[in-house]
């Protein structure tokens, strides 16, 4: 008996039909003879040059939006917004679907803003291509921190002529191939792959994440480690909301002081929410909330003057956090983790919350530490989170080690977990 057919790999291509559909429709009859089955999905707002297999209209309508109101609202920021919303949600009905190997999207500004969006919550590993006229600056508005190809397309994407049937046809060839691999991965996982835990680290937590990465690797995990430096924290937020991870232990959660106080390292306000919001298990802590980063001292703002800085480099200087900041700090942090959906545990190192933080360093301050503390825990108070209160170092090897395990028995045991019936 025969072995049944691996159904063909099958690529989306996103894009304004009503400006780009020639190239779309060369770029489709490509991938075609790479033997992929193709998903035309048409962001554009006026009529389309080409049959799409989502219409325009649909990818409106994905996003709570009318085509014709979008048509007579002549205005083209709504537009590109609207249909970048819609396009995302068309791909994760085709990816939840098992009908999605790998996307391509070509343009100028607008269509790589529409396709830049469309793909962003798609998860890693999932080929993503995007040929663009703004491929030689600044990409990362297009890229973020997902794992966004991005190719410049040299001239412009309006026509076929020699460059563009080069560069199309290496796009067409480039996704085609990286969509094969990648639905030859998904029907068939790699056998003993490990479950993911995502650990966030800063230099000064190092010793923490270290021993605790070490200890989960001991319990059969494979531990993937996040700089604390705005993007890093932003790459894990986005890991969580994947679905590929079975924990996250965040320790190291300095990015909120940045964002909180005007440093250059934030995530953002939602970092600290993935987790909670996907129900993943997380262990978290308050390493590095001690400190707002900035960049060489001379660029630190007027308004920081009489603060307390430590320069940990020539282009790095960090200030200490207050006791005002401490407190709105773990106001935030507290109210962000009694809001996880999953199980979640909080570790409150009374001896220091970073390397700085430590007897007789620069940043010890036991009222800004105690104003953390005593705000964290008020906020969490009455919820499900396992609170573990402890006159440990956050850089102690035994705390680590406990956090791991703590990580582990959340992950291990679902009807112990804290809010589950």
């Amino acid at each position: 008996m025969s072995k049944p057919t691996q159904p063909p790999a099958t690529v989306a291509l996103v894009g304004t039909l009503d400006t780009k559909g020639a190239e779309y429709q060369w770029v489709a009859e490509k991938l075609r003879e790479q033997g992929v089955d193709v998903t035309i999905v048409d962001t554009g707002v006026n009529p389309g040059t080409v049959p799409a297999t989502v219409t325009a209209d649909e990818v409106a309508a994905a996003a709570g939006a009318s085509l014709d109101a979008l048509r007579a609202g002549n205005d083209r920021g709504a537009a590109v917004t609207a249909m970048g919303e819609g396009a995302a949600v068309v791909l994760n009905r085709l990816h939840e679907s098992g009908r999605l190997d790998g996307v391509l999207a070509l343009g100028g500004s607008g269509g790589s803003s529409i396709a830049a969006r469309a793909v962003r919550d798609l998860p890693v590993g999932l080929p993503k291509l995007i040929v663009s006229t703004m491929a030689s600056g600044d990409v990362s508005p297009y890229v973020g921190v997902s794992d966004v190809s991005i190719m410049y397309s040299v001239v412009d994407v309006a026509g076929i002529n020699q460059v563009s049937r080069a560069v199309l046809g290496n796009a067409a060839a480039g996704i085609a191939g990286m969509a094969v691999s990648y639905a030859s991965r998904r029907s068939a996982p790699v056998a003993g792959d490990r479950p993911l835990i995502a650990a966030s680290m800063f230099g000064v937590t190092t010793p923490a994440v270290d021993a605790a990465r070490a200890r989960l690797e001991e319990l059969g995990y494979e531990v993937l480690v996040f700089h604390a430096t705005g993007s890093g924290g932003q790459a894990l937020e986005a890991l969580a909301r994947s679905g590929l991870l079975a924990g996250v232990l965040d320790l190291t959660t300095t990015e909120l002081a940045d964002d909180l106080v005007g440093g250059v390292l934030t995530a953002g306000p939602d970092r600290l929410t993935a987790a909670g919001a996907a129900g993943v298990p997380q262990v978290v802590s308050l390493g590095a909330l001690d400190m707002v980063n900035f960049g060489p001292r001379d660029t630190v703002p007027e308004r920081f003057e009489g603060r307390n800085f430590f320069i940990h480099n020539p282009t790095v200087t960090l200030m200490r956090t207050t006791v005002e900041e401490n407190a709105e700090l773990g106001h935030r942090l507290g109210t962000k983790l009694a809001a996880a959906t999953g199980p979640a545990a909080l570790i409150v190192p009374r001896n220091g919350v970073s390397a700085l933080d430590a007897d007789g360093m620069a940043f010890r301050d036991e009222a800004a530490d105690a104003a953390l503390f005593d705000a964290v825990l008020a906020a969490a108070a009455g919820s499900a989170v396992t609170i573990v209160d402890t006159d440990a170092h956050i850089n102690d090897k035994e705390l680590a080690v406990a956090a791991a395990d703590l990580l582990h028995d959340l992950i291990t045991r679902p009807d112990d977990r804290p809010g589950v019936a």
